[in-house]
């Protein structure tokens, strides 16, 4: 009964020992867990009051950043403002200094019309104010003093005492004496001298509007010279009688008017 007893009271024992063993060990193991949980509660706190503070530090750059942006962007929206205000004033300038350009550009147009205006006025008034200097008239006289003994005939004929034949005749003949002196009936130039072979001895003057005059059948041509300016009445040469054509005739000067290189009457126009 005792071994009994005793053994009973040994496997209590062993029993209650076990359990204050494992008791120990889970008081032990509890311990640790909430060390462990009280270390991680820490930590955790610690973490959560370091990203408290980060976010706190990022809140504060963050408004950081958005006064920084505000003021660049008020900045840049000044710069904008000032740059789009510059612009606008370096246009109107332009354009006023276009406006200003154009504008001088056309007074000066102006200006330089009416001086080309007044410049014609002028010119105008001048030219009106201004005789007009008027041609002289031609006005032929008789080369030499005489009688008229063969008329002009260019659309008929007459009777030629030389040729005893009838034929044309493109001057007149104004009788006169041998060396009678033969005087320019226009002003002029002296074109030629030459010895023609029908009207003998002849010097031609040309003169203005295309007229000519040829005085042949002359003895001489000593007074002037080919290419000499001559006056009206002025000394040509004298009266002679070296006209084949006209050999049987008494002395007398062969006078022809050329108008425009066609013979004309020289009775029209001699005064």
């Amino acid at each position: 009964m005792r071994r009994e007893n005793r053994k009973n009271n040994l496997q209590s024992k062993t029993t209650t020992d076990k359990i204050i063993f494992y008791a120990g060990i889970g008081v032990a193991i509890l311990a640790v867990i909430v060390v462990a949980l009280f270390m991680y509660s820490k930590s955790l706190s610690d973490d959560v009051k370091d990203s408290t503070m980060s976010l706190e530090k990022m809140a504060n750059m963050a408004g950081n950043n958005t006064q920084n942006t505000e003021s660049a962007s008020t900045e840049i929206g000044k710069s904008v403002e000032e740059s789009e205000n510059e612009l606008n004033t370096t246009n109107v300038a332009n354009t006023t200094n276009q406006t200003n350009a154009t504008n001088a550009t056309n007074v000066n147009n102006t200006a330089n019309r009416i001086n080309t205006t007044n410049t014609s006025n002028v010119t105008t008034s001048s030219k009106t104010t201004t005789p007009t200097e008027t041609k002289k008239e031609l006005s032929f006289e008789k080369p030499v003093e005489g009688e008229i003994v063969r008329e002009f005939a260019q659309d008929s004929l007459i009777y030629s005492e030389t040729l005893q034949e009838w034929t044309t005749h493109s001057g007149i003949d104004i009788q006169a004496d041998k060396t009678t002196v033969v005087k320019a009936a226009e002003a002029g130039t002296v074109k030629s001298i030459k010895n023609d072979p029908r009207y003998g001895l002849t010097i031609v003057i040309e003169h203005d509007d295309n007229y000519q005059t040829i005085y042949s059948n002359l003895l001489t041509t000593e007074f002037v010279v080919e290419g000499e300016k001559v006056e009206k009445g002025q000394s040509l040469g004298t009266v002679g009688n070296t006209a084949v054509f006209e050999v049987a005739d008494e002395p007398h000067l062969h006078f022809e008017i050329w108008k425009d290189s066609l013979p004309v009457d020289p009775s029209i126009y001699i005064k």
